[in-house]
């Protein structure tokens, strides 16, 4: 390559972002904390994190499983759908009290199919007992068992279309992402407060000793002035706007940390227990899916499921009918 031909490459104007990674960067802007909005090129310094983050919230909803159907019928034949709800009528009941599909059926979207999807999140539950078990020729009661149940189960991001639902599902993503760097900027500003408040005591305190000269206590208040003084400043440099954007930057590159996928893996039969591979069981089977992790530490099963719009109407009909006999009463 020739100089001329290397300093017209210099001098060519940046390509375009992607106007899906433009879109993201607006988005970020809109939601991080107005501390770091004040930090200057934000954009230009924001950019490649972004689109970082973006790809890999793309890639954490392609690897969600499904859809699965959700319905009385899979109830009976799929081990997963066994697994989550105790009951076939669990499932009329959580259709009818979620909101996100209550607020779907009201939207004419809903009748673009007869089918809709959504992400289903739920918590895994798990229990020791004693029970029944087999062992050899003897039938035991006080055998130790683990059982494992899901709880709060939810639907997020109801759509006929499945690719509305997943694109819905990575600007959610990344809204967490967003949140969970919100609170850490929110906790550097209580610590903030707090040490301005033992730096306000401290210095009373020493006021006081000053004038009833304890000049023994003198040097121990002062050594803890400096201390505090010093965290003040460490914590006010934290909250520059320059160096949130870097902190910021660094978390969108690194996404993982805040939002997970985990995959497992347990064999169970229909009453929940669970069995080692090796372990005899009849009608014991693996169940797989993966477990989010988000910015509160909590644990969820994440899978896409799809449910007919007939059933989750007459789900949440009845629900509304419930609670209306219920004022009555």
């Amino acid at each position: 390559m020739t100089f001329l031909s290397a300093l017209a490459d210099l001098l060519k104007p940046a390509p375009q972002p992607d106007p899906e990674v433009t879109a993201a960067l607006d988005r970020v802007i809109g939601m991080v904390d107005p501390l770091v909005r004040a930090a200057p090129r934000l954009d230009k310094h924001l950019l490649a994190a972004v689109e970082h983050a973006l790809a890999y919230c793309q890639g954490l909803v392609s690897a969600l499983p499904g859809p699965f159907e959700i319905n009385r019928r899979s109830f009976a034949s799929d081990m997963l759908v066994h697994a989550l709800f105790a009951t076939p009528t669990d499932i009329d009941e959580m259709l009818g009290r979620s909101q996100a599909i209550r607020d779907f059926l009201q939207r004419p979207e809903c009748w673009a199919s007869d089918c809709f999807c959504a992400m289903l999140a739920a918590r895994r539950q798990q229990k020791r007992q004693f029970g029944l078990a087999q062992q050899g020729n003897v039938i035991r009661s006080d055998v130790p068992q683990e059982i494992v149940y899901f709880s709060d189960q939810t639907l997020i991001e109801p759509s006929c279309n499945l690719e509305t639902t997943r694109q819905r599902l990575q600007a959610r993503a990344l809204e967490s992402l967003l949140r969970s760097f919100n609170a850490h900027v929110d906790q550097l500003r209580r610590e903030r407060q707090g040490l301005r408040a033992d730096l306000s005591v401290e210095h009373a305190q020493l006021l006081v000793r000053q004038q009833q000269h304890h000049a023994d206590e003198d040097e121990r208040h002062t050594r803890h002035l400096v201390e505090l003084d010093l965290r003040l400043r460490e914590n006010s440099e934290a909250l520059m706007p320059e160096h949130l954007v870097e902190v910021l930057a660094d978390f969108l590159r690194h996404p993982e940390s805040a939002l997970a996928l985990t995959p497992v893996s347990i064999r169970i039969d229909r009453m929940g227990i669970v069995h080692e591979p090796s372990e005899p069981g009849d009608d014991a089977q693996t169940i797989n899916f993966p477990e989010l992790s988000s910015r509160d530490r909590r644990q969820h099963l994440a899978t896409l499921v799809r449910i007919t719009r007939e059933e989750a109407q007459a789900a949440v009909a009845n629900a509304i009918d419930r609670q209306k006999r219920y004022v009555l009463l």
